[in-house]
C-alpha cells in the first residue's frame, strides 16, 4: 500500500509540473498579431504539413455558385492565401494591406483540412462550422461597438417557455439592460431573430449583440431596451448541444422553418415576455428584426400581426423564398401590405449587401412598396450574405427604435 501511495504521489506530481508547464511555458508562436502598420500576421506551427492556406472574410472575395430552386445562383466567398513555412515548422502569412476595423472570421487549411486556429482562443460557431475571430477595433469605427468596454452591462439570461404549438419548453435568450434589476421601469422590447441554420445563441455570439447594445445604450444613441433572441426551428427545444437530443451535429436541413409555424406559434412568446418581464406592452413599445430567414419571419410576422410591432427591420431578408400553398401566413401579400401600412408602422427598415444572392429578391420587393408608395427606409452595404453586413445593421436599425 505504501509503494502505491508513493507512486500515485509522484504521479501527481508530474501531472502537476506539466499542467503548471502548459500554464507558464507555453507556445512562443503568436497569431493573429495585429501589427502597428494595419497589417495582420497569422502563423501556424506544423513541422510536417505540405501546404497550408488562410481563408477569412477579412480577405477579398472570390465568386462562387450554388443551386437554389434549379437555378445556380453566385455569391462572395472568402479569398485564401498560402503561408510561408520558416523556422521550426511554423507557417506565416502577413497581410499586403491594411484590414479595416471590424470583426472577422478565418480559418486555416492545412493540407485541405480545415481547422480553426490552435494559437487563437477565441472561437465561434456558425451552424456545424467552427471559425478563429479576430476583432479589429479602432476608436470611432464601428468595430469599436463590438468590443467590450468599461460601460455598465446589461444581463444575458437563457429562459425557458412552454410552446403550445410545439407541445415542449423552448428556450429563449434575453437581454436586459444595465439597471434592469434594481429598478421598477418598464421597458421596451426588440426580438431579434437568426437565419437558416442559426439558433437562440446566434446574434449573441457572431452578431455581438449585446456588446453592440450594452455600448449603443452607454453612449446615449439607443434607449434601454430588453432584447429577446428567438430559436426559428420551431421543431427544436433549444441550440444543439444544449436539448433532449444531446450532442447531435447542427444541420440547415431542419424542418418547420420556413412553412408558417414559427410565425403561427410567435404571440405565444410575446406573451411569455409580456408575463414574466417589466415590458411596456403595446405596439409602439415593440420592434422586430432579423437576418435571411428571420429577415422572412420578420416580415411575414408583420404583416399578419400588424397591431404587434411598430418598428420592423429585414436583413437581407429571405423574401421571395416561402411558399405561399404551405400555409396562410404567406398568402395574400399585397392585402397584408396594405393592412399594415394602414396602421402606420413607426419603421420598416430594410439592408442588404450589394452581392447578396438575395440582392435581386430584396429590389423586388421594394418596387411592390414603391408601387404603392409605401415608406420604407432601405441601406444598401457592399459584400454578401454575410455576418459583417448583419451586425452594421443591427447597429444603424437599433438607435432608430422607441424614439
Amino acid at each position: 500500500m505504501k509503494r502505491i501511495l508513493i507512486i500515485l504521489a509522484a504521479m501527481s506530481a508530474c501531472l502537476s509540473a506539466s499542467a503548471q508547464q502548459a500554464l507558464w511555458s507555453g507556445s512562443q508562436v503568436e497569431s493573429p498579431v495585429i501589427n502597428e502598420d494595419g497589417t495582420v500576421t497569422f502563423r501556424y506551427q506544423a513541422p510536417k504539413a505540405i501546404k497550408v492556406e488562410v481563408t477569412g472574410d477579412f480577405l477579398p472575395t472570390q465568386k462562387m455558385e450554388f443551386e437554389m430552386n434549379g437555378q445556380k445562383v453566385s455569391y462572395d466567398a472568402p479569398g485564401v492565401r498560402e503561408l510561408k513555412e520558416g523556422q521550426n515548422g511554423v507557417w506565416e502569412y502577413t497581410t499586403d494591406f491594411v484590414v479595416a476595423p471590424d470583426l472577422y472570421n478565418y480559418t486555416f487549411r492545412v493540407d485541405g483540412n480545415n481547422v480553426i486556429d490552435p494559437l487563437n482562443m477565441w472561437v465561434n460557431r456558425d451552424v456545424a462550422s467552427l471559425t478563429s475571430v479576430l476583432l479589429v477595433p479602432a476608436p470611432g469605427e464601428r468595430s469599436d461597438l463590438y468590443a467590450i468596454h468599461r460601460v455598465p452591462h446589461g444581463t444575458v439570461s437563457k429562459v425557458w417557455y412552454y410552446s403550445e404549438t410545439a407541445g415542449f419548453d423552448r428556450r429563449l435568450t434575453v437581454y436586459t439592460p444595465a439597471g434592469y434589476e434594481t429598478t421598477k421601469a418598464k421597458y421596451p422590447v426588440l426580438y431579434v431573430l437568426h437565419g437558416v441554420g442559426g439558433d437562440e445563441d446566434a446574434w449573441v455570439t457572431q452578431g455581438r449583440a449585446t456588446q453592440i447594445l450594452d455600448n449603443l445604450i452607454a453612449r446615449g444613441e439607443a434607449v434601454p431596451m430588453i432584447v429577446v433572441f428567438t430559436n426559428g426551428n420551431i421543431s427544436q427545444e433549444a441550440a444543439p448541444g444544449e436539448n433532449s437530443t444531446g450532442y447531435t451535429r447542427p444541420t440547415m436541413r431542419l424542418p418547420k422553418t420556413m412553412e408558417g409555424t414559427f410565425e403561427t406559434a410567435f404571440p405565444e412568446i410575446v406573451k411569455f415576455i409580456d408575463g414574466r418581464y417589466r415590458t411596456i406592452a403595446k405596439k409602439q413599445s415593440r420592434a422586430i428584426c432579423g437576418l435571411s430567414m428571420g429577415g422572412c419571419h420578420t416580415l411575414f410576422l408583420s404583416l399578419n400581426y400588424p397591431d404587434m410591432f411598430a418598428y420592423s427591420g429585414m436583413f437581407s431578408a429571405a423574401v421571395g423564398v416561402s411558399d405561399p400553398s404551405v400555409s396562410p401566413i404567406y398568402q395574400d401579400v399585397d392585402a397584408k401590405l396594405a393592412a399594415y401600412y394602414s396602421k402606420k408602422p413607426a419603421l420598416l427598415w430594410i439592408g442588404c449587401g450589394k452581392t447578396d444572392f438575395l440582392y435581386q429578391a430584396n429590389m423586388d420587393f421594394m418596387q411592390k412598396l414603391d408601387a404603392n408608395g409605401f415608406k420604407y427606409t432601405y441601406m444598401e452595404t457592399e459584400g454578401g450574405h454575410i455576418w459583417r453586413n448583419w451586425r452594421i445593421y443591427l447597429t444603424e436599425f437599433v438607435p432608430l427604435l422607441f424614439k
